[in-house]
């Protein structure tokens, strides 16, 4: 009798004990799925954001003139390549390896995710180190793209590669990790969710010295020191190039949430797209009234100058200061790149002012508009000026502008100053006029139409092959 009351308490048991069982094992599931959902959301995020190099090489080969478009397109990729290799090998380690406040230093040719100990601030996001290698190599490969895009029509090509692969080891990383990597700037609270500080401030800026360096472009300025137009050859892949860079940036800001799991990165999607909007709609209206014409370069360096402001401040704002934000980004890209011109700054791309001057007001936007609840919602900093929460973070965003326009100005000069010592960073006059394509590749972008544009205006050899022969300054 006593045998059978075990047996039956032993069943009982076990049936009370199977739906628990059963459910702890879809607990384990259901955690394994939200983390293969994450993944695969992140390595599209990160997916999209290389694609957006497709979008640089659009952007600028549209921008400069025939005999110079295919040297910029294929130097993008070359760009990546090299941003590839140094920060697999240097960049990633000073970036978010472990180490003190102003760079890491574990982690040297990072070898996946055996060596996740010497990432922490990488390493608690529920994804493979890997992955997050990989989400940031994205960054670091855009924010290169802005520093050489200022290069553009007059620069040897082994500067793009000796400059990228130091900007993607010494730069960029330092400039990271002060801010995501467990740095100074971080753990005073400064909000950047995407990077208008880490990713195009920092492009900019070394854009900006990089570019004043090198000087103009032959014929870009009269004796007087006017500003003469040096146009774009298709304005047409200039624009298909923005659209590509519009689509890229919800891997960059959506994709900046790392997980699917609470929805919340369709709101960062919701403040990025209003924003990137209602830039290009003021930069055109704006172009409009100044110009007496819409101007369509104005209005794609407004939607790209909205899109760079609103990335360091997606997940902190409201969507109403999103549109206040693109408006004004738009408005200041459109006079400042005109300032810059006739200061002498010959920027093909504009990307101070695209990337500069909109990632400065971006950084500075969340010390006015952050609010109260997603600055706790995110951990992070507090709430901006118009929200009662005083000057405190509009003076550590203020702070960490300062630093990085410091910090990337200084080392990039420096770097510079040596290579044009040693190696030279400027093609010959006679280089420049034949065009970078002819010049550093042997061949045209556009081979045909050169060719008789090469027939038709000049009287001198006949060989397309020449190395004497010249084209005109504007083909």
């Amino acid at each position: 009798m006593r045998k059978k009351w075990w047996l039956a308490l032993g069943a009982l048991t076990a049936v009370s004990a199977f739906p628990v069982s059963a459910y702890a094992a879809e607990a384990v599931d259901g955690e394994a799925l939200a983390n293969g959902v994450n993944m695969a959301f992140v390595f599209v995020a990160a997916v999209l954001v290389i694609f957006m190099q497709a979008g640089f090489a659009l952007l600028e080969a549209g921008s400069v003139r025939m005999k110079n478009a295919g040297h910029v397109a294929g130097k993008t990729i070359l760009s990546f390549g090299v941003a590839s290799v140094a920060f697999w090998a240097f960049g990633f380690a000073f970036g978010f390896g472990n180490g003190n406040g102003f760079f890491g230093f574990e982690g040297f040719f990072f070898g996946g995710d055996a060596q996740a100990a010497s990432f922490d601030s990488v390493n608690g996001f529920g994804l493979p180190v890997s992955l997050m290698f990989l989400f940031h190599l994205a960054f670091a490969g855009v924010s290169l793209a802005i520093a050489g895009g200022g290069l553009a029509e007059r620069a040897k090509l082994s500067v793009y590669i000796v400059f990228g692969a130091l900007f993607t080891i010494v730069i960029y990383p330092v400039i990271a990790h002060w801010v995501w990597g467990g740095g100074w700037l971080g753990a005073m609270g400064m909000q950047d969710f995407a990077g208008s500080t880490v990713v195009h401030l920092t492009g900019a800026t070394a854009a900006l010295v990089a570019t004043v360096m090198l000087k103009p472009r032959l014929g870009k300025y009269s004796k007087d020191g006017k500003p003469n137009s040096i146009l774009g050859h298709n304005q047409v892949l200039s624009v298909l190039g923005v659209i590509i860079l519009w689509v890229g940036w919800f891997g960059f800001n959506p994709g900046s949430a790392l997980t699917v799991m609470d929805g919340f990165f369709a709101y960062v999607a919701l403040t990025t797209n209003i924003a990137a909007a209602a830039g290009g709609v003021a930069a055109l209206l704006i172009s409009w009234i100044v110009f007496g014409k819409a101007d369509i370069p104005s209005m794609l360096n407004g939607v790209l100058a909205a899109l760079v402001a609103i990335t360091g401040s997606c997940a902190f704002v409201a969507p109403w200061a999103a549109i206040v934000i693109g408006l004004v980004a738009g408005v200041l890209t459109f006079f400042t790149a005109q300032w810059f011109e006739k200061a002498g700054v010959d920027d093909p791309v504009f990307a101070f002012s695209v990337h500069g001057v909109a990632g400065i007001w971006g950084a500075l936007c969340t010390g006015f508009f952050a609010t109260p609840a997603l600055s706790a919602d995110k951990g992070l900093g507090q709430a901006g000026l118009f929200y009662g929460g005083g000057l405190h973070q509009l003076g550590v965003q203020a702070l960490g502008v300062i630093g990085t326009l410091a910090f990337v100005g200084v080392v990039t000069f420096v770097i510079f100053a040596i290579l044009k010592a040693t190696m030279g960073i400027r093609v010959t006059e006679e280089e420049e006029m034949m065009g970078l394509d002819i010049s550093e590749h042997g061949n045209y972008g556009y081979p045909e139409q050169m060719k008789m544009a090469g027939e038709t205006t000049f009287h001198g050899p006949t060989n397309p092959d020449s190395g004497s022969k010249r084209t005109p300054a504007n083909a």
